[in-house]
């Protein structure tokens, strides 16, 4: 966050319920949780709100306690391209974290959420001293790469059927979101921004994958029934 950002203005220690919500902080033992409770700043984000821009050096390391954010980045046509969304748990920016670089991207609120920033100092002190910190740091690392790699096959698919599937098993991944569990609050909308479609092409995506059994529309959001079928059909339309 940088001291121009409204959110930085915003920012206080989290509360015990929040600090529960972050997956990485049962990894550390006690002294290295006692250093990143110290440091941990959480932030309400209100819809358009940026966490974090192109061009600025990273200052902290970010997740999401709650809400939904979105990755995207503006072309040199001035257009706007969309990498993927980051639902409660996700953490993100670790490899720009760990090499102090500026951001590559943009970060956005999609509606009110909560953020939550380690300051990229406390960052490299955890992965220079625990061991349960440099693990997740890692995994998260190996998930991201299989992320963006289906983040492209996602953009040259063509049946708007299985971009909404392979978009919804994305964002369903425990490893990176483990905040999610069986529901995830989104509206159709929302996930049209993300998706890249428009609202009506994505509710008929949905009643395809509802009436396969896949998933169910709920009020507020979308359950799983079967992630592994979510994940089948949207291999077979590679």
């Amino acid at each position: 966050m940088h001291p121009d950002n409204p959110l930085y203005q915003r920012r206080r220690s989290p509360t015990a319920t929040e600090l529960d919500a972050i997956p990485w902080i049962q990894l550390l033992a006690a002294p290295e949780r006692e250093r990143a409770v110290d440091d941990l700043k959480i932030a309400d984000a209100c819809p358009g709100d940026y966490i974090c821009r192109m061009g600025r050096p990273v200052t902290y390391w970010f997740g999401v306690v709650d809400g939904l954010l979105k990755m995207s980045s503006d072309t040199a046509e001035g257009q706007t391209m969309t990498f993927t969304g980051v639902p409660p748990g996700g953490w993100f920016g670790e490899g720009t974290a760990m090499k102090r670089e500026t951001y590559r991207y943009n970060i956005q609120a999609l509606r009110k959420s909560l953020v939550a920033g380690l300051h990229v100092d406390t960052f490299h002190w955890l992965l220079d001293h625990s061991i349960g910190f440099n693990r997740f740091v890692m995994n998260q690392l190996n998930e991201r790469l299989g992320q963006f790699i289906a983040a492209r096959e996602i953009d040259r698919m063509t049946n708007p059927n299985i971009r909404v599937a392979r978009s919804l098993a994305t964002l369903f991944n425990p490893v990176l979101y483990p905040g999610v569990g069986a529901v995830l609050r989104i509206t159709q909308q929302e996930l049209a921004y993300l998706v890249g479609l428009s609202r009506q092409r994505v509710n008929e995506a949905l009643t395809v994958l509802a009436e396969q059994g896949s998933i169910r529309v709920e009020y507020g959001g979308l359950r799983v029934l079967d992630l592994q079928a979510l994940r089948s059909q949207v291999f077979q339309g590679k």
